[in-house]
């Protein structure tokens, strides 16, 4: 049976995990869902927005310890090829995509879950969810571009203390700290985080892909490198057909009918 549920609605795609008996728990054949949806919804033309969320009381959990791990050829669990296999891969694919990913938290996100919700461009939460680098309680690692992606928006040391004790935090706390943009209630999570994305896909669609470009580029760029790209870039964003309409609309007074060119 298919792990993965795909809806799109309007530009909107949306990837609902779907093992809510397992708390979503992610296994080899759903990265295989997830990998194959994202690429299909990064090639149609009439998706503008991502949304990747769960089914049922979880985000995800995590990996399903239950499924059957990859062994070296000594007989030794050899996790490094289900990150190279599985994890590594959707990162990639998620901090890659030319349309904006939003993580829609409805409920915990656990261990790689968690690294893979701050992977997407936007966290949005729903007031009971959580979030833990859970993988101190096992004997592991955070993996999935954790201690990449962690230290970067909350500082070293406090992605350290997220590490090390494996405390879950709250959504509200998550938001304090930068990690969440948005809370919303449980109850209007669905109708909230709908109306959300669909806002967002209707914006300048080239402008929002050369911004992830800048932002992402910035991580390993000085000054003087930066300055130069958002130069390059912006002469793109200034030459395309969004920015056009987006002058013609201020100066009607109207809203902008963005292309995505």
């Amino acid at each position: 049976m298919p792990e993965l549920m795909v809806e799109r609605l309007d530009a909107v795609c949306t990837l609902a995990l779907d093992r809510p008996a397992r708390l979503n728990a992610l296994t080899a054949s759903l990265h295989a869902e997830l990998r194959a949806a994202l690429d299909e919804a990064a090639r149609d033309e009439a998706v503008a927005v991502i949304v990747l969320t769960g089914r049922g009381r979880a985000f995800s959990s995590g990996q399903d310890l239950t499924e059957s791990l990859p062994h070296d050829e000594n007989g030794v669990v050899d996790l490094g090829q289900a990150l190279q296999r599985d994890y590594n891969p959707l990162i990639r694919r998620i901090m890659a995509s030319p349309k904006p990913v939003i993580a829609a938290l409805n409920g915990p996100a656990v261990g790689a879950a968690m690294n893979i919700a701050l992977a997407c461009d936007i966290v949005l939460a729903a007031r009971s969810a959580s979030l833990q680098q859970a993988f101190a309680r096992i004997g592991l690692i955070p993996d999935a571009g954790g201690t990449w992606l962690l230290p970067r928006l909350v500082g070293a040391k406090r992605a350290l203390a997220l590490m090390l004790t494996a405390d879950p935090i709250t959504a509200t706390e998550a938001e304090r700290l930068g990690l969440v943009y948005r809370v919303f209630e449980d109850e209007s999570f669905a109708a909230d985080v709908a109306a959300f994305a669909a806002k967002l896909a209707k914006g300048p669609g080239l402008a929002m892909r050369l911004t992830r470009e800048a932002v992402l580029a910035s991580a390993g760029n000085d000054l003087e490198a930066q300055l130069a790209l958002e130069a390059a870039l912006q002469t793109r964003a200034g030459a395309s057909d969004d920015f056009a309409e987006g002058i013609a609309a201020f100066l009607d007074k109207r809203p902008p009918r963005f292309q995505g060119h």
